[in-house]
C-alpha cells in the first residue's frame, strides 16, 4: 500500500515509520524544513527507544521517505492520515482542530484517484465527519472515504505498542473504506491482534474514554494514597491488594505526583468540553481534573515540610522532570508545577533528567541542570525524586547522604522505602500514601 502521513510529530513519525516496517510505502510529510531535513540526514527529532534503528532500516530498505511537499506525497496515495497536533484551545478546553481542517484542505486538493482519508489525531466526536464536509467541499469531484484511528501508543513503548497492540479501533462508513484499512493492518490480522472496526463517532469516542479511564484510576490512588498517610496504610500494599483484583487490574495503580503528559491533560479537558456542549456534564472527569491539579500541589506541600516549611536559601536535587521515564516530553510534567514553585519560593533547584534538558531548560528557567545525581545531591538539603527512570532506582544512597547538608528524601515515586533510606543515612524520607 502507498501511504502518506501527514505530521512528523510523535504519533505520525512513530506510525509512519512502522507502517513502512510492516512494508507499506510510506511518506511522511511535514512543513517544517528543519525538521524535514533532520530526518532525512536520519536523525530523529524525538526521543523514544528503538525507533532510530527502526528508521534507518527501513529508509535503507526504500519503504520510508521524508518530503515538505504535500501533493506530491498525496498523489496517488491509497491511504492518507492525518496526525497533526490538536491541542487544547485556550479559554475553553476545546481541542483545537485549525491543523487537521488545514491538513484536510490540503488533501482535498492533492487526492488522486479514491483515497481513504484517515485521522490519527485524537478529534472529538463529529470531527470525521467535518473532515469528510472539508474535503467535498475544497474538491467536489474528490473520490475519497473518510476513516477515524485514533492511536493509543504510550511513549517510551510506542514502538511495542504499534506492532503488538492490545486493539486497533477503525472507524468507518461503508467496506471498501474498510478493506482499504484491513489491508493497511492486514499485518496485525495475520497475527491475530484485535480489529474493532466500528462507525466513525464510536471510534472517536473510545480514545477518549479510554484515556479518561486511565486518567480516573491514576487520580483515584493517588486518593486514596492522601487517605492512607492519614489513617496509616501503605498504598503500595493497598495498591497491590486491590490490583489483584480482574475486574481492576493492577495498571495505572501507583501513587506519585499526578498524571501529565501529551495526552491525559487536553483528552480530559476535551471530553469535559463536549459532554458541556452537548448538556451532558462528564462529572467524573471534571473531578479527576481538578483532583490531579491538587494533587500536584500536595506534592509542593510534602517538599516544603521537609524543608523545614520554607523554600527560601535551601538547595533542593530533582531527580527527573520529565512527566515518565523513556521520553523527552516535558508536556504537562508534574515538574512544571513542582519545580517553579520551589524557585519562586526562593531555593536553589538542580535537576538530573537522562532526557529531559532538550525541552526542560526553556520551560524550567532559573534551574541548575547537572549530568550526574550525586553531583546535583552534593551540598544539598533535600533530594526529590520525580520521575521513576531506571538509572534513578539503584543509586548509592549511602553516598548520597553522606553528601547532603541535610540528608533528607522526598520519594513522589515510592522508588525506595523509608527502613531501606534511613538505614542509608538519611534522617528524613517522605514517600506517598505511607
Amino acid at each position: 500500500m502507498r501511504i502518506a502521513m501527514i505530521g512528523t510529530g510523535y504519533v505520525g513519525l512513530v506510525s509512519g515509520v512502522c507502517f513502512s516496517d510492516f512494508g507499506h510505502d510510506v511518506i511522511c510529510v511535514d512543513k517544517a524544513e528543519q525538521k524535514i531535513d533532520m530526518l532525512k540526514a536520519g536523525q530523529v527529532p524525538i526521543y523514544e527507544p528503538g525507533l532510530d534503528v527502526l528508521m534507518a532500516r527501513n529508509v535503507a530498505a526504500g519503504r520510508l521517505s521524508f518530503t515538505t511537499d504535500l501533493a506530491a506525497a498525496v498523489d496517488g496515495a491509497d491511504a492518507v492520515f492525518i496526525a497533526v497536533g490538536t491541542p487544547t484551545r485556550r479559554g475553553d478546553g476545546h481541542a483545537d482542530l485549525t491543523y487537521v481542517m488545514a491538513a484536510a484542505e490540503e488533501i482535498a486538493q492533492a487526492v488522486t484517484g479514491y483515497t481513504v482519508i484517515v485521522t490519527k489525531s485524537t478529534v472529538p466526536v463529529g470531527t470525521n465527519r467535518n473532515v469528510w464536509e472539508t474535503v467535498k467541499a475544497a474538491n467536489p469531484q474528490a473520490e475519497f472515504d473518510v476513516a477515524s484511528n485514533p492511536e493509543f501508543l504510550r511513549e517510551g513503548a510506542a514502538i511495542d505498542d504499534f506492532m503488538r497492540p492490545d486493539r486497533v479501533v477503525v472507524g468507518v462508513e461503508n467496506d471498501r473504506a474498510a478493506e482499504v484499512m484491513a489491508e493497511i493492518y492486514r499485518p496485525l490480522y495475520l497475527r491475530d491482534f484485535p480489529i474493532l472496526t466500528t462507525d466513525l463517532e464510536s471510534a472517536e469516542m473510545i480514545k477518549y474514554a479510554a484515556n479518561a479511564f486511565l486518567a480516573t484510576k491514576i487520580t483515584f490512588i493517588n486518593e486514596i494514597a492522601g487517605l492512607c498517610e492519614k489513617v496509616g496504610a501503605d498504598v503500595k500494599e493497598v495498591s497491590r491488594g486491590i490490583g489483584l483484583d480482574g475486574r481492576i487490574g493492577n495498571k495505572f495503580l501507583h501513587a506519585g505526583p499526578g498524571y501529565g503528559g501529551s495526552c491525559f491533560p487536553k483528552d480530559t479537558a476535551a471530553l469535559a468540553r463536549i459532554g458541556q456542549d452537548h448538556a451532558h456534564p462528564m462529572q467524573i472527569t471534571e473531578t479527576v481534573i481538578r483532583v490531579n491539579d491538587e494533587i500536584k500541589k500536595r506534592m509542593i506541600e510534602k517538599i516544603r515540610d521537609a524543608c523545614d516549611d520554607h523554600f527560601n536559601g535551601k538547595t533542593v536535587a530533582v531527580l527527573g522532570v520529565t512527566f515518565k521515564p523513556n521520553t523527552d516530553d516535558m508536556r504537562d510534567a508534574p515538574s512544571l508545577s513542582i519545580v517553579p514553585a520551589l524557585i519562586g519560593g526562593g531555593a536553589k533547584v538542580r535537576v538530573v533528567d537522562p532526557q529531559g534538558k532538550s525541552e526542560g531548560e526553556a520551560l524550567l528557567p532559573g534551574a541548575e541542570w547537572c549530568d550526574d545525581p550525586y553531583i546535583a545531591a552534593r551540598g544539598a538539603d533535600v533530594v526529590v525524586l520525580l520521575t521513576e527512570w531506571n538509572e534513578f532506582r539503584a543509586l548509592n544512597l549511602s553516598e548520597i547522604a553522606a553528601s547532603m547538608k541535610s540528608a533528607r528524601m522526598v520519594d513522589l515515586r515510592n522508588i525506595y522505602s523509608k527502613t531501606t533510606a534511613l538505614k542509608s543515612g538519611f534522617e528524613t524520607y517522605v514517600g506517598v500514601g505511607r
